[in-house]
């Protein structure tokens, strides 16, 4: 049975306090993330979807799919969502050395600058959440020092998850979920089942209590 929080407990945010965990935020207003796109269809179901309730997001980017698909990805651009970094190879940190694992993300990040400069686009603003969340303190000093801005998160659906129902997945989300929270999705195929069953619904419901849905920048 693997083990992880699905509302992140506040000795980690203040352990690890040079990380972004949530937003202090009196309005609300939430900010949904979604790890290891683009991938056709899935992302494009949630570009639908946050379309349909003018909803803004965060897409952190394998930079191997960004590759695959620069379609997907320059609609992501397009409709004026915030992107990061995910890394090149979808790497754990814990299990790679800082020299590979920095030499990884830095070419990631390429492919999103010149994806940004095929599109005349400014370039983004450098945010990164290492897979898994695993990343060993001298890569987050690293990263940090070259600008990055690591962005974690407050609340996890567990859509990758294969052993949790899809209404458990959603009961994770609108338990936990508060002003500022930082929510994390999948739009992988991995995940694809369960978020295709709980993203309308939490857009739906988050919408009804008068919530926005911001991307980080």
């Amino acid at each position: 049975m693997r083990f992880y929080f699905t509302k992140t407990p506040r000795i980690l945010k203040q352990l690890f306090s040079r990380y972004t965990w949530c937003f202090t935020s009196n309005k609300k207003e939430i900010y949904l993330t979604f790890d290891d796109g683009p991938i056709p269809e899935v992302t494009e179901f949630v570009l639908d979807q946050l379309e349909k309730h003018n909803a803004k997001a965060t897409f952190f980017c394998i930079g191997d799919n960004i590759k695959k698909h620069p379609t997907v990805f320059h609609r992501i651009i397009n409709e004026g969502h915030s992107v990061g970094n995910h890394t090149f190879n979808h790497l754990n940190g814990w299990k790679s050395n800082n020299a590979s694992y920095i030499k990884n993300t830095e070419l990631c990040e390429s492919i999103i600058l010149n994806e940004f400069e095929k599109l005349k686009k400014p370039n983004p603003s450098k945010l990164f959440r290492p897979p898994y969340g695993k990343l060993k303190k001298n890569q987050s000093v690293q990263l940090i020092k070259s600008g990055y801005k690591i962005i974690m998160w407050d609340v996890l659906s567990a859509d990758f998850d294969r052993s949790i129902t899809k209404e458990k997945c959603l009961k994770n989300v609108l338990e936990n979920t508060k002003n500022g929270s930082i929510i994390v999705f999948h739009d992988s195929i991995k995940a694809s089942e369960k978020l295709y069953y709980t993203l309308p619904k939490i857009l739906q419901e988050f919408k009804r209590k008068g919530y926005t849905f911001k991307s980080i920048s």
